[in-house]
C-alpha cells in the first residue's frame, strides 16, 4: 500500500542570527524582553517585539523573549525581567529568529547571520561564503531585500 503524504505548507525557518553578540547589562526589575542596539536589529532585519530565542554560550541556558531597541551604535546587548537571571555581563550570547515560509521559498532561503565585534557592532567576515546569487557583487553588502525572511540572494554579515 503506497503512503500518501500531504504537502508540506509551510516551514518553521531560521530567518536570522546575531552569533556570538557580548551581553552588556541585565536589569532584574525590568518587565522582561532583551535589549537590543538598533544597528544589530537592523542587520539581522528584527523588529521591536519579534520573538527571539537568546541562547548563553557560557552557560548553556536558552530562553524564548522579544525585542526591545536600544539606541543604534551603543552596543547594548541587554536582559531585562526574568530572562536577567540566565546571564552575566560579559556572556556571549546568540540570538535568533525564526519565521514561517512557503516550502519552496525554505528551501532557496538564506538566513541573515550578523557576526559583531567586541563591542557588539556588526562586522563582515571576509571567510563568510558568498550566495551564488550575489557573485560579482561585494561581500557583506545586504541585497536590499527588506522581506521578512530575506532572500535566496541575501549576504551574509
Amino acid at each position: 500500500m503506497k503512503m500518501l503524504r500531504a504537502p508540506i505548507a509551510h516551514r518553521l525557518m531560521l530567518k536570522s542570527k546575531i552569533h556570538r553578540a557580548t551581553l552588556t547589562g541585565k536589569a532584574l526589575d525590568y518587565e522582561g524582553s532583551i535589549a537590543l542596539d538598533r544597528r544589530l536589529m537592523d542587520a539581522a532585519d528584527l523588529l521591536p517585539g519579534e520573538q527571539v530565542h537568546v541562547l548563553n554560550v557560557n552557560t548553556g541556558a536558552r530562553l524564548v523573549t522579544y525585542v526591545i531597541e536600544s539606541p543604534a551604535a551603543a552596543g547594548t546587548v541587554m536582559l531585562n525581567g526574568p530572562a536577567a537571571r540566565q546571564g552575566e555581563v560579559g556572556d556571549l550570547l546568540i540570538i535568533i529568529a525564526y519565521g514561517y515560509c512557503p516550502d519552496a521559498d525554505a528551501r532557496q532561503l538564506r538566513p541573515r547571520i550578523v557576526h559583531v565585534d567586541e563591542w557588539n557592532a556588526p562586522v563582515t567576515r571576509p571567510d563568510a561564503p558568498v550566495p551564488v546569487a550575489q557573485a560579482g557583487t561585494q561581500r557583506g553588502v545586504p541585497s536590499g531585500s527588506n522581506e521578512p525572511g530575506g532572500s535566496a540572494g541575501e549576504a551574509r554579515i
